[in-house]
């Protein structure tokens, strides 16, 4: 793994090309009840502070099932490449192990993961872009066509005018500014409220909101649509 691990608080997440995406994000009420995995990560962190690393190891698996799935839509959006994804989503599980000291309460967990998680996507674009000055945008990778040539996906010009159809929407997405492509993206492919954006964000939900309109707006027109 490569690069510091950037944890809450501190500035938003950005996008190599933009400005931070604004203030700290908000804290979680004194007393509101914690979430599962907010609550797994404080039994986590009491284990590893004890020094039970075999009990915390166990206990952490339960995270990873929590977060795996809607991780790895993420990290996809970002990378385009499912191994690498694979591989961000699998890094940023370690460092979130590697420093369950650091995790503090006042914050929900599944903002501090992903945090990291997508500081760490930005990490290996940037990595990638100094290696081969970026990779096309939309490339699918061999073990995504592997896996969907099933059913209808069997058809070969199905194939390509799915592939195409990814193409053009993940070049629309690259289009879009930095606070637009991300909240657009931890809406649609992170399955994320605008509440949820904004507390990850430091974002108004009301701010949120109005990119998420017009990052969709905009879309509609780089697609052939009406803007």
């Amino acid at each position: 793994m490569s690069g510091e691990l950037r944890t809450l608080p501190g500035p938003a997440i950005v996008e190599p090309d933009t400005r931070a995406l604004g203030a700290v994000p908000r804290r979680r009420p004194a007393t509101a009840p914690l979430a599962e995995d907010s609550q797994l990560a404080v039994d986590i962190r009491a284990l590893v502070e004890r020094g039970e690393l075999d009990e915390a190891r166990e206990r952490f698996s339960a995270l990873v099932a929590l977060h795996q799935r809607r991780a790895l839509r993420i990290a996809y959006q970002y990378l385009r490449d499912s191994a690498e994804a694979d591989e961000a989503v699998q890094d940023a599980f370690v460092k979130v192990f590697s420093h369950s000291a650091d995790y503090r309460e006042a914050w929900p967990f599944e903002v501090w993961f992903t945090r990291i998680l997508i500081n760490g996507c930005l990490d290996r674009r940037k990595a990638r872009a100094r290696r081969d000055r970026w990779l096309v945008a939309g490339e699918i990778s061999s073990a995504d066509e592997a896996r969907g040539a099933t059913g209808a996906d069997a058809n070969p010009e199905h194939r390509l005018l799915a592939r195409e159809r990814r193409a053009r929407l993940a070049s629309a997405i690259n289009r879009l500014d930095g606070r637009q492509r991300t909240v657009f993206m931890l809406c649609h492919y992170g399955d994320c409220t605008p509440r949820e954006v904004s507390v990850m964000t430091g974002l108004n939900e009301s701010t949120v909101r109005v990119h998420l309109f017009r990052a969709a707006r905009k879309l509609r027109g780089l697609l052939g649509g009406r803007p």
